[in-house]
């Protein structure tokens, strides 16, 4: 999609989204909608952009019109390959592949909704889902019962562990999404939520859960890694994150022996690192 025509759908999404509440929309909502859709679907436009600098940013108006889709769809009732159905937004259907898009998808109940951009290589192992608006990069396997919310950005060469869960962020439309960059392993039964951006290379044991309040403990650099209300919680790159844990403050939760579930970074990857993560190489 060219600069030009990427800016002209900008303006028929900013015209749609400007629609009063209650307001029926213009008669080519439609039409905007699924030329929307079509662009995430091809990786012409994302949910979320990096910049120079290496901030990510949500995209507001790429937000704005996945949620007219919502407005401006209608409940009804779908089927996916005949093997289940279910009801949901017409616009919104399931995305069907074929082989010449180099798309892996294990029979089993997996599903990838429109709007997702899912790139050659993907393996997705069942089950597993992917939602609307989230970028999904080359060589990149999504393994049984993990989640791709909403607007999630996966970069490429990522492994999401069995029951990993990516959360979405839709909105608000100026918060940033979940951002899983380039070669990153995220372990089994991890949840990696509110903006949360874990930079290349790191690897996330299994079981960890990371949020925009969620202090790491850095305990190579001796460093406390924390988001805040402006500021998304960021994993280095390179990062090895495991569960861990740390005493609540005050005599009677001492006496008591609490504590609080923390993440640490215990190393930072290195060759060993890479060797324990290629075993996923021999499932392609």
């Amino acid at each position: 999609m060219t600069t030009k025509a990427t800016d002209s759908l900008e303006r028929d999404v900013e015209s749609l989204a400007a629609t009063p509440a209650g307001q029926e929309l213009p008669p080519n909502a439609e039409q905007v909608v699924n030329a929307l859709l079509d662009a995430l679907e091809h990786g012409d436009v994302r949910a979320a952009r990096r910049d120079e600098s290496g901030t990510w940013h949500a995209v507001p108006w790429v937000k704005r019109g996945i949620l007219v889709g919502f407005r401006a769809g209608r409940l009804v009732e779908m089927a996916a390959g005949g093997a289940f159905s279910f009801v949901d937004k017409h616009l919104f259907p399931t995305r069907a592949f074929h082989p010449a898009q180099g798309v892996r998808i294990v029979p089993g109940g997996s599903t990838v909704r429109r709007g997702a951009h899912i790139a050659s290589g993907v393996v997705c192992m069942p089950p597993m889902y992917v939602n609307v608006g989230a970028w999904v990069g080359k060589g990149t396997m999504i393994d049984s019962h993990a989640l791709v919310g909403s607007c999630a950005q996966i970069g490429e060469r990522v492994h999401l562990s069995a029951a990993a869960q990516i959360g979405g962020v839709l909105e608000p439309v100026n918060a940033a999404p979940v951002v899983i960059e380039d070669d990153v392993m995220v372990g089994g039964n991890c949840g990696v939520y509110e903006g949360t951006v874990v930079r290349a290379g790191a690897v996330l044991g299994a079981g960890v859960v990371l949020t925009r309040g969620t202090p790491v403990f850095d305990l190579v650099k001796e460093m406390v890694y924390r988001g805040d209300g402006k500021r998304a919680l960021e994993i280095p790159a390179g990062a090895v994150v495991v569960p861990g844990a740390r005493h609540v403050k005050g005599d009677w939760a001492a006496a008591q022996g609490l504590s609080l579930q923390t993440p640490l970074i215990v190393k930072y990857r290195d060759d060993r690192t890479d060797m324990a993560t290629t075993l996923e190489q021999w499932l392609r």
